[in-house]
């Protein structure tokens, strides 16, 4: 019988290897990481990391991401079927047909998008920094893909700037309702806060106490005494949440992300083992992904 645990450990100091998970992952997988987070801090993780390979624990747009920012560290995806819907909702030939229409604005890809269209992007962004991004950028117009929960949410904090929104959507996300968070909160006792990612609907926004992707949704809840929390995004955030705030009381909708589900600890024992499931990308491509994720560094902070 393997201890994938110890095994794991050993093979990370064989391999210089680095594991990287986020939030959404199993929790058993969250445990044995060595950096956990939301996308944003773990493109910059990644890209900072002394080790020559990375173990990315998300889906395949993370670990392309990592790579776009890494060209020179292998970079492993454990299980190559964890796969995010919503980068298949933008290619490259209907973002270029997109550009055309509008070609005075400027085109910002939430990070949930491919490499090909990262690459004919001005600048990428993610939920926790896509306001700044796009408040930032020089262009009035800004065309903003995929996802149209994320978008319409910067607009109705930037009426200045004109967003051209995508229809895509996180499917996930897309599927929470505001009468069950009302439900829900009816039956708590005590106060309750209702943290709600931004990738969701207007309605279910419109419930919320607060707005934030999902390490912004931990620092809030780290900062605030109320008597209940509920958590609306993906469960996984709850394994940090539970471990970091054990006397905090968080909920959640049995928000399940199946791609994100997909990674096992076995997969990723395989995975060193065997340095299976690589990323690799046609370089003029990752180069021009590279530069709309640096120009995200530079406008997001």
């Amino acid at each position: 019988m393997i201890n994938y645990r110890e095994e794991i450990k050993r093979l990370k100091e064989e391999k210089d290897a680095h594991i990287l998970a986020h939030f959404y992952q199993p929790d058993e997988v969250q445990e044995i990481a060595d950096f956990v987070g939301d996308s944003y801090y773990l493109s910059k993780i990644g890209m900072d990391s002394p080790k020559s390979t990375i173990v990315f624990c998300g889906v395949s747009f993370m670990a392309e991401s990592a790579k776009i920012l890494s060209p020179n560290k292998k970079v492993l995806l454990p299980n190559n079927e964890a796969k995010c819907s919503m980068v298949e909702l933008a290619t490259k030939e209907n973002v270029l047909k997109m550009k055309e229409k509008y070609p005075n604005a400027k085109v910002v890809s939430y990070i949930n998008s491919s490499t090909d269209v990262k690459a004919i992007s001005d600048a990428c962004c993610t939920s926790s920094n896509a306001l700044k991004v796009i408040q930032n950028i020089d262009a009035e117009e800004v065309i903003f893909i995929p996802d149209k929960n994320l978008g319409e949410y910067i607009q109705e904090q930037l009426p200045n700037k004109k967003l051209i929104l995508w229809d895509g959507f996180c499917c996930v996300h897309q599927r929470v309702r505001a009468d069950e968070i009302i439900k829900y909160k009816e039956i708590l006792e005590g106060s309750t806060q209702v943290l709600v990612h931004p990738e969701c609907i207007k309605e279910v926004r419109a419930t919320a106490d607060y707005i934030g992707s999902t390490g912004q949704i931990i620092q809030y809840a780290s900062q605030n005494n109320a008597d209940n929390f509920i958590i609306v995004t993906e469960e996984g955030i709850l394994y940090q949440l539970n471990t970091k705030y054990p006397n905090k009381n968080f909920h959640n909708l049995n928000i399940i992300c199946q791609p994100m589900k997909r990674i096992t600890v076995e997969d990723i024992y395989e995975s060193l083992v065997q340095e299976k499931n690589e990323i690799i990308l046609e370089e003029d491509t990752r180069n021009q992904a590279y530069n709309a994720l640096m120009k995200m560094h530079e406008l997001g902070n």
